[in-house]
């Protein structure tokens, strides 16, 4: 097996500090989570911003403040820009980072009930991001809830949109998409063209029963407080280089090394 790519999402678009005192928010405080993370063994961040108050936004000159912070303690960490931004945001919202020229960028793949409220991904959209993508040089994470986005990635190809080999990212548990059910991982990883990498992000309570799959299967892993707050049940994490270590030491303990920033690269054919 290659080595396990751990990816990080400190921050997402949902958790607040009400519900986890210790999410970071400010540029200063991601930078700082993301040097834990790297030190636990992360190599790839996939990055939300918010503004000075908390909340979520795409504003390409916050992402360039939080990457320039990044940057300086953390150079060869990938930092993975999300599209996806919040819900309720317009295509315009959520493909303004896109300017900044990232090397690597998540696109989803549908639509798909998110909670009470609606993740709205029309094949029209998917589209654009993926031209812009395809132009700037952006390494796309195909980013799937459940198994007709995977469809649409083969109407992507065909339709030179994107191209092979594609990395997957199968978010399971989000309320209204698939649940974390390992038959559904399985089921999914059966779907993809087979020259793909592939991570798995379980939701709450799913993350770890998934992660130690994807490492047993070759996968990769996603962590971070946008996916669970917890280290265990009532528990919250103080830090989400806490999942990072975590993921480590099942990942030894099953004889599968950790990849550095640029294995990752050379193992997810970015390129940029």
């Amino acid at each position: 097996m290659e080595k396990l790519i751990i990816t990080v999402a400190p921050v997402g678009a949902e958790v607040t500090k009400k519900e986890n005192p210790y999410l970071p928010i400010t540029p200063d405080e991601i930078a700082e989570e993301v040097l834990r993370c790297y030190n636990a063994g992360a190599s790839v961040i996939h990055l939300h911003a918010r503004d000075k108050e908390g909340n979520p936004t795409q504003k390409k000159e916050r992402y360039k403040e939080i990457i320039e912070k990044i940057k300086e303690k953390v150079p060869d960490i990938i930092l993975q820009i999300s599209t996806g931004g919040a819900i309720g945001m317009s295509f315009e919202e959520r493909a303004e980072p896109l300017e900044l020229n990232p090397e690597f960028a998540s696109l989803t793949l549908g639509t798909v009930n998110f909670g009470e409220g609606v993740f709205y991904n029309p094949f029209d959209w998917i589209k654009k991001f993926a031209l812009i993508m395809k132009e700037r040089k952006i390494k796309p994470e195909i980013e799937i809830f459940e198994k007709g986005m995977i469809e649409n990635a083969f109407k992507l190809i065909k339709e030179g949109l994107i191209d092979e080999p594609l990395h997957f990212d199968f978010v399971l548990g989000v309320p209204g998409g698939m649940s974390g059910d390992p038959k559904n991982l399985i089921f999914l990883i059966d779907s993809i063209p087979q020259n793909s990498t592939w991570m798995v992000a379980g939701i709450g309570k799913y993350e770890y029963p998934l992660g130690i799959i994807a490492i047993t299967l070759g996968g990769n892993v996603r962590v971070g407080f946008e996916d669970n707050i917890y280290i265990k049940k009532g528990v919250l994490a103080k830090s989400n280089a806490e999942f990072v270590e975590r993921i480590v030491k099942f990942s030894l303990e099953f004889g599968r090394e950790i990849a550095k920033p640029n294995e990752a690269r050379k193992i997810l054919n970015i390129t940029k």
